[in-house]
């Protein structure tokens, strides 16, 4: 499904949109729950995946988990993963037996790499050999410049910024106001193309931008929007 021809201006997310952590920390933990014989509900990948795309959207969960275990201590992410595996399904006595066990596997075996899909750059290429204005915009904490030079992404974009640098966070509207004042664009011109649903489509409706959500695991089925399963469906012909 291509793009509404009255957008001009699209702005993407990075991490998990336009490049990928491989394998994923959550591919990880099912192989390890799946090696030490653990039934979970058929929903369960996806019930998972949802509520890690939620906590990290600022949840009172996180709050809560911040204030009593510290900032991303040992301990913390020991919760998550206790968090990570209710939303699997499982329970609490499970949990309370297998997360410590499980979390020292992750720390051994979880070792991703940055993918980027063969459509990726002849997609973005041709978007901006369309003429479409561009950028990126990451809830990273820091600066994402080098980044996107080794990526090769460099020529494709008009400006990329981080939530850490302007002090403001996907969902809020105010950070997609700042980079429609970067893009010189307007909202009902703009679209927004991620992969959260809590942060970058809640997050572009809010703010009145066109939200395009790539989501080829179906993660979120229910979700009414503009759906692409690949950054090659933006454009007819890739």
């Amino acid at each position: 499904m291509t793009l509404p021809i009255h957008i001009t201006t699209l702005l993407f997310d990075l991490d998990g949109t336009l490049i990928h952590q491989h394998p994923s920390s959550l591919d990880v933990l099912f192989t390890i729950l799946d090696e030490h014989l653990v039934p979970v509900m058929a929903t369960a990948l996806r019930d998972t995946q949802q509520f890690m795309f939620r906590y990290w959207t600022e949840s009172e969960e996180m709050k809560q988990d911040k204030k009593m275990y510290g900032e991303l201590t040992d301990e913390f992410w020991l919760h998550y993963l206790k968090r990570k595996l209710w939303a699997a399904g499982l329970t609490e006595l499970q949990t309370t037996d297998l997360a410590p066990v499980i979390q020292k596997e992750l720390i051994k075996r979880y070792k991703p790499e940055v993918y980027i899909a063969d459509d990726v750059r002849p997609t973005l290429k041709s978007l901006r050999r369309l003429g479409y204005k561009m950028g990126l915009v990451s809830n990273r904490p820091n600066p994402i410049e080098a980044e996107v030079k080794n990526l090769g992404f460099e020529s494709y974009f008009d400006f990329c910024f981080t939530s850490g640098e302007v002090k403001m966070a996907k969902p809020d509207p105010k950070i997609f106001e700042h980079a429609l004042y970067l893009a010189d664009s307007s909202p009902e011109i703009t679209a927004y193309i991620g992969d959260n649903y809590y942060t970058d489509i809640v997050g572009a409706q809010n703010a009145g931008l066109y939200p395009v959500m790539i989501d080829p695991r179906n993660i979120f089925p229910d979700v009414e929007c503009h759906r692409i399963n690949k950054i090659s469906d933006l454009v007819s012909g890739i």
